[in-house]
Formats: C-alpha cells, sequence, structure tokens
C-alpha cells in the first residue's frame, strides 16, 4: 500500500464526510450563499494517472513566460510505489503543451509530493515528498531550470521530524520553512527551517494544549513571525491556529472545537495586508460537518465568518483561500454544490458567499483540494485530484 493509500485512510477515519466527496494568463457577520454560474470552466489538462501522473493535491504556481509548475501524488514511474507510482513535476505551457520535469522512484529521490512548489527568481522549483528519501520519512527537494533534482534534505524520523505534506514558504534570504506532520522531540510534528547550514527544527509540537500534526504549510509576516494551523488529535482533538516568532515562541491564537467554530484545517490560511488572518476548516460550523471561513484579526480575536451548508454553496473546504486586490476571498470544496463534487466560491468583502461553479464530476472537476491562483485578467486556475476524462484529477481554468 502506497503512503498516498495510507494517509487517505487515516483522513478518512478522522473527518466524517457527509457529501461525495495555477497558472499565469495562460490560461463579521455570516452571509448568505448566493448561487449564480456564468462562469466558464475549462478543463486545461486531464491526468491519465500513469507516465503523466494522478491526483494532484497542489497549488500550481507561475513562471515570467506563463508556464505552470505543480506536482502530483502518484504516477509517474509505474515501476515504483507498488505499480501506483510516486508522483512527478509537471509544467504546463501557455500553449497548452505538458512535460513531466520529474518522475519520483520511491527511493532516495523521495516519494508522494503532495505540496506545491515554491519557485525562486532563477526559475529553481523547491518542494517537498511526504515519503521516500534517505530514510523513508520524506524529503525537500530542488529542481534546477535544466531539470537537474537535488535533495537539500533528508528527513530521518525523529527529532527533526516526518512526513513534510505542507508547502514550502522562503524569507527572501533563501531559507525554506515548512512543517512536518509526524517526528521532532514528542512526534508530534515540527516547524523546521533548512538552510545552507542544513535543517533546524524551531517548534516541536508537543501534542498537547499546544496543538499537534500540521498538515499545512506556513505564512510569514513582514516581522519574520510564522502562522499556521495543526490539524488535530491527542488532547486537542480539532486542530489549532498558531504563531511562531522568531526566537521559536508559539502562542496558540485559537483552539478548535469541532462545533460552531469548526475543525480540521486542512491545508492552510491567508494573512491579509490589515493583518488579519483567515483560514477555512472542512468540518464543524453551524451547520456541524460542512465546514467554515475564519478569521483571525491582527488582535487575536477569532470569528466564523461564513459556515458551509453542504447544498449548491458548497462543503468541506480543504484548501486555503486566495485574495484579490479588492479584498475578496477565493477557495474551493470538496464537497455540496450541485453534484456533490465541490465548488469554486466567491467571499466577498459584504460576507456574502457566492458559488461561482458547481464541479460535475465525470470529465468535469471533482474533488479539488488545491487553492486557486488568480491571473491579472481575474482567471481563475487550480487543480482537482478526481474527475477529468480518466478520473485522476484535471488542472482547470474558470472565466469571469
Amino acid at each position: 500500500m502506497t503512503s498516498v493509500k495510507r494517509h487517505q485512510s487515516s483522513i478518512s477515519r478522522i473527518i466524517p464526510r457527509m457529501t461525495t466527496i495555477v497558472l499565469a494568463a495562460i490560461f463579521a457577520s455570516i452571509g448568505l450563499a448566493q448561487v449564480a454560474y456564468a462562469q466558464t470552466l475549462n478543463v486545461l489538462y486531464s491526468f491519465t494517472g500513469v507516465e503523466d501522473g494522478g491526483q494532484p493535491y497542489a497549488q500550481l504556481v507561475s513562471d515570467d513566460v506563463n508556464n505552470a509548475y505543480g506536482t502530483t501524488a502518484v504516477g509517474g514511474d509505474l515501476s515504483s510505489c507498488g505499480g501506483t507510482g510516486c508522483g512527478v513535476v509537471f509544467r504546463i505551457q501557455r500553449s497548452g503543451g505538458y512535460k513531466v520535469l520529474y518522475a519520483f522512484t520511491g527511493g532516495t529521490d523521495g516519494a508522494n509530493p503532495w505540496s506545491g512548489l515554491l519557485r525562486d527568481a532563477s526559475g529553481n522549483l523547491y518542494g517537498t515528498t511526504e515519503a521516500g528519501g534517505a530514510f523513508g520519512f520524506g524529503t525537500v527537494f530542488k529542481i534546477g531550470p535544466s531539470g537537474r533534482k537535488t535533495i537539500l534534505y533528508n528527513f530521518a524520523g525523529g527529532t527533526d521530524g516526518a512526513y513534510p505534506f505542507g508547502a514550502l514558504i522562503t524569507d527572501g534570504a533563501g531559507n525554506l520553512y515548512g512543517t512536518t506532520y509526524k517526528g521532532g522531540a514528542s512526534s508530534a510534528g515540527t516547524v523546521f527551517k533548512v538552510s545552507a547550514a542544513g535543517e533546524t527544527v524551531l517548534y516541536s509540537f508537543k501534542g498537547g494544549t499546544d496543538g499537534q500534526n500540521p498538515y499545512a504549510g506556513l505564512i510569514r509576516d513582514a516581522a519574520g513571525n510564522l502562522y499556521g494551523t495543526t490539524f488535530g488529535d491527542g488532547i486537542v482533538t480539532h486542530g489549532t491556529v498558531f504563531r511562531l516568532t522568531p526566537s521559536g515562541k508559539e502562542t496558540v491564537l485559537h483552539v478548535f472545537t469541532g462545533g460552531s467554530d469548526g475543525g480540521f484545517p486542512y491545508y492552510g490560511s491567508l494573512v491579509t495586508d490589515a493583518g488579519d488572518l483567515y483560514g477555512t476548516t472542512s468540518f464543524g460550523g453551524a451547520h456541524s460537518y460542512f465546514g467554515t471561513i475564519f478569521k483571525v484579526d491582527r488582535t487575536g480575536l477569532f470569528s466564523v465568518v461564513y459556515s458551509f451548508t453542504g447544498g449548491p454553496d458548497g462543503g468541506q473546504p480543504d484548501a486555503s483561500l486566495i485574495r484579490d486586490a479588492a479584498g475578496n476571498l477565493y477557495g474551493v470544496t470538496v464537497g455540496g454544490g450541485d453534484f456533490g463534487h465541490g465548488v469554486i466560491f466567491k467571499f466577498d468583502t459584504g460576507g456574502v458567499e457566492t458559488a461561482l461553479y458547481s464541479f460535475a464530476g465525470g470529465t468535469d472537476p471533482a474533488s479539488a483540494n488545491a487553492p486557486l491562483f488568480m491571473d491579472r485578467a481575474g482567471n481563475l486556475y487550480g487543480t482537482s485530484v478526481g474527475g477529468g476524462v480518466s478520473g485522476n484529477g484535471t488542472i482547470f481554468q474558470l472565466t469571469p
């Protein structure tokens, strides 16, 4: 059984699922949901699940000439990971041409990249694999513009961390920051830094009131504080929102109860220009099972700004949010919608949630887990882990 399948089964035990579950220019009170599908969705690529990859769980990142880059959790070299493939790094061009840049083998090169990529000004791509590497607990890797792949760090599964699922961020000085789901001093996960000198654990979760098991990556403010979420388990069973100072002091900004405030913040959060933090939970809310959009303001005050119903407005948002210049938020859900396969939604500055598109499944996308990307024209791009011609996921574009 691949590590991807192990992870999926563990999540299915944690979250009670009540519904069927970016590219560049190529391609305060709870509001009421409005349904309006005036937009046009185009499937730019359907994954086959074989050599080209399958199940893209991560957000896309673009370059200066409008190509986009991403990862798939499976597919690629089908001689690896029990015949399912260990995932790929890919590029899709403005013209629509698709190319696998690297196929993981599951050995010392890593396996199953769940996270998206980070691209620097020189065109290097950075990412993590959830498994594989020298010790089998995941890697941090770099792929240069020529396609050469380098392992920057191998997780050993001990105090240094194990199983990095979230995307990396940088401080602009070449240092990389991320999280591991397990490992650390208490085997409850870590916040880490990778520099030219190697890996440093900035914080080891204790599995108590400080939180446990961060799936999501981090965000960083101008002062160097890091923010993130833990998924939950142990004493804090429904997750937390936390802040970590440059000195390594952790502060829990909110502990989720799994009730009306939500639970299980799966993949990340967003800081606005005003210093407010927005995110999603895949569970809880006013309608019990369908998740929320939450806000933590600059003073630390927590509020739920929207509760999904699991109906046409969507349900169970796994992905973090993006923000446009006007302050509107956009995201996706894995459930709800007209067909039970999720929606693309907008949450405007007036507190109104609008379902922009309802995924139909089949050759249409289904179960979008990754954050969206918006180009200068306002087009939205994303990936889905289901749907498409072969049912192995898609890259899609939503045109306003």
